[in-house]
């Protein structure tokens, strides 16, 4: 394993530690530092020649300085002659916008992959990604790992008496569809109508939620506003109790507030981007040992695959 190594960014420095510590294997050093008109200035301080190099770094809330935080790490490696550049990016941003969905929009999702492969990546490890179709926006390998592996263990020891899985709406049907086949639980799903971003309003609920302990299933959650409606609306149906698992926690604007204040009872998260503040009724089950596995798998040449097969 001495042919590889692992640089953190500044976005979530405790889960690449928690990878490392996960390998036994040291985090490698680099100063990040800020020229006084706020431009990234970079420097490895530690030989990379003829290295396999991992960078973990969500491109998460401030996005733009964590991408370009990414992309300058990734140029000084390139330039240092390391062997190869695995971007471990747990959370990629700028993914909700993946095609044109109106006039006159940019695809984001795609930007960022070519910004990413310009810049010098060889490969692309990352959890869940919004739409699975952005693989195809690389040229170059893409890891888009199955965040349910982490939850599926944490829903069996809740013990719960009559589970349900739910989707918050209709994109995510083949994600809860997934789970609900992995754990043999039957599914409901949530017809909401979204007028603009960031805003929904629920309309419907297809399938019986009465008595039920209701599981919700996404990959992120942003303003919370979908989840927490969802709630409401499945507990006005019966449901007993209502938690959710989205790998992403976003959790910007008025997140916090409406999980404080809604019908969730519980949401269950991972650590892909780190908490701005704590909140009683947030879980966070930590990404780092499919992670680090999946590192170790990459470096070995190993099938990353059957990882999730075995689960």
């Amino acid at each position: 394993m001495s042919g590889y190594m692992i640089f953190s960014g500044t976005a979530n420095p405790k889960l690449t530690q928690d990878i490392a510590d996960y390998l036994e294997f040291p985090v490698a050093k680099a100063k990040i530092n800020k020229f006084s008109d706020g431009e990234i200035n970079i420097q490895i301080t530690q030989s990379v020649r003829g290295k396999d190099i991992f960078i973990v770094q969500p491109t998460s809330a401030p996005s733009n300085q964590n991408l370009m935080e990414l992309l300058i790490m990734t140029d000084a490696l390139k330039r240092s002659s390391a062997k190869s550049i695995t971007a471990v990016v747990p959370y990629y941003g700028y993914a909700r916008q993946d095609r044109k969905a109106a006039p006159r929009v940019p695809i984001t999702a795609k930007l960022v992959a070519n910004l990413m492969e310009t810049a010098g990546i060889t490969r692309l490890v990352t959890v869940d990604l919004h739409a699975s179709q952005i693989q195809g926006f690389f040229d170059v390998p893409v890891d888009n790992l199955y965040g349910a592996i982490i939850f599926m263990d944490y829903i069996k020891r809740k013990n719960l008496k009559n589970p349900i899985i739910a989707s918050p709406d209709i994109g995510g049907v083949s994600r809860a569809r997934y789970f609900a086949d992995k754990l043999g639980l039957n599914m409901a799903i949530v017809d909401k109508r979204r007028e603009k971003a960031n805003e929904s309003e629920v309309m419907n609920i297809i399938g019986d939620v009465k008595d039920k302990d209701v599981i919700l299933i996404d990959d992120m959650i942003d303003t919370a506003g979908t989840i927490v409606h969802a709630a409401t609306a499945l507990k006005k149906l019966g449901a007993v109790s209502v938690m959710a698992c989205c790998t992403h926690p976003v959790l910007s604007g008025p997140a916090y507030e409406r999980l404080k204040s809604g019908d969730l009872d519980e949401l269950v998260v991972s650590d892909t981007i780190a908490l701005k503040q704590t909140c009683a009724k947030i879980k966070v089950l930590s990404t780092a040992p499919m992670l680090g596995e999946v590192i170790r798998r990459v470096h070995n040449n190993e099938s990353v695959n059957s990882l999730f097969e075995t689960k």
